[in-house]
């Protein structure tokens, strides 16, 4: 029970049970594979109810943080954390929610005209002023995703006055404007020396890319491409066919 760390005081108790079992696999102090106290020594640990702890466990391994085999108990998953394909997310929330601290810093910030061509991205047909940003997002210190943003500003012209400083751009326009469609376009690219530099990672290491788009009744809102390092991040998409969803019919395996 000495691996057990101590409750942090916030929240119900079942999610500071969750996070203080989460921090050691953070910082590396349960690698993958490692064998986490059983339920019993959790429950004397903290002075807690049985289905308080098996909600904490229930939730760790509905994210894929730990996996609970046959005769090897509970144990830390290899693979990292789940994203929906097609949700939006926000990478600060979603780094507090898996139990680190979450930062981010405004590497550039500048207007381009809508002829500049790293202004393309966002699809525009007309003169658009474009406000261009350089985001790097931490977990606990750590670098995590490179962020490269475009905003409409004639969509969206309260960015031109925002400063970021206490939001990221993302959360900002999750929060404040609205949207009717996106696009996600994922892919995997080696990374540059600048990327490497900027990720604190090897030059050529595999990186996962997500270019996303987003517009409002067909008018361009922001496009953002977004570079993790490849063993930090993975996408899941699951889908019904339509044949299932009208008729309810098991498609066969295709």
């Amino acid at each position: 029970m000495s691996d057990l760390e101590d409750l942090d005081g916030q929240g119900p108790l079942w999610q500071q049970i969750r996070r203080a079992l989460i921090r050691p696999m953070n910082d590396g102090t349960w690698p993958p594979g490692t064998k986490i106290p059983k339920e019993i020594e959790i429950m004397e640990r903290y002075g807690a109810a049985r289905m308080t702890v098996h909600r904490a466990l229930r939730d760790l391994a509905a994210e894929g943080r730990i996996t609970r085999k046959r005769r090897a108990g509970t144990v830390v998953a290899e693979r990292p954390p789940e994203r929906p394909l097609l949700e939006i997310w926000d990478i600060g929330a979603e780094v507090e929610r898996l139990g680190g601290a979450y930062s981010f810093e405004i590497l550039a910030s500048e207007t381009l005209d809508a002829d500049d061509p790293r202004a393309a991205g966002l699809g525009l047909d007309e003169p658009t002023p474009v406000l261009r940003l350089l985001v790097r997002h931490f977990s606990d210190g750590s670098a995590l995703q490179i962020e490269e943003r475009l905003i409409n500003l004639t969509a969206v012209p309260a960015a031109a006055n925002t400063s970021f400083a206490g939001e990221a751009p993302g959360a900002w326009l999750v929060r404040t404007v609205p949207w009717s469609e996106a696009e996600h376009v994922v892919s995997a690219e080696e990374a540059s020396r600048e990327t490497a530099r900027l990720l604190s990672i090897r030059t050529g290491t595999a990186c996962l890319v997500v270019e996303r788009r987003t517009w409002n009744d067909g008018e361009p809102i922001t496009w953002a491409r977004l570079v993790h390092p490849g063993d930090k991040r993975r996408l899941v998409g699951r889908f019904r066919s339509e044949s299932t969803s009208r008729a309810g019919i098991a498609p066969g395996a295709g």
